[in-house]
């Protein structure tokens, strides 16, 4: 058996219930990822399919800057971490460490659940894959850490 017979041999798709795993399968196009509400009204977020895909385990979503932008304000998340990816542009985050740190094109950033950050600046044409693990991810707002104390 050459090394491509047993690639195919070992590919799930080849050892059992074929639809199943084709339910599972998120492909999404500029086209068919629809525009959805988000948490920051300054944003457009596009779906990418794959919170229904995998049941609500994980969402993958772009943000895209709309031209305006607000600090997000002090605010934390309740899941278990926040990916992010800049395709675009950047954004500056700063992080309850004391940190700020600046996320730029091709670049990425996993953020914990409950660790507290504040997205301050992005750039006008930024735009980032988030994904998040559970999907369905919680913001609370909540006051600056000992670090930024002063920003009261």
């Amino acid at each position: 058996m050459n090394s491509a017979d047993s690639d195919k041999a070992a590919s799930p798709a080849m050892t059992g219930d074929t639809a199943e795993l084709i339910a599972k399968l998120a492909y999404a196009t500029p086209e068919t990822a629809p525009l959805v509400p988000g948490r920051r009204e300054f944003f457009k977020y596009r779906d990418l399919g794959v919170t229904e895909a995998t049941g609500g385990r994980m969402r993958a979503q772009l943000t895209i800057a709309t031209g305006e932008m607000q600090q997000t304000g002090w605010h934390y998340h309740q899941c278990e971490s926040q990916f992010i990816f800049t395709l675009r542009g950047w954004v500056d985050l700063l992080i309850e460490d004391g940190r700020k740190i600046r996320v730029s094109a091709g670049e990425s950033l996993l953020i914990p659940g409950g660790l507290k950050h504040n997205e301050i600046a992005v750039s006008k044409d930024f735009e980032l894959l988030e994904v998040s693990v559970p999907a369905k991810m919680g913001t609370v707002a909540c006051d600056p850490p000992e670090a930024f104390a002063s920003q009261r």
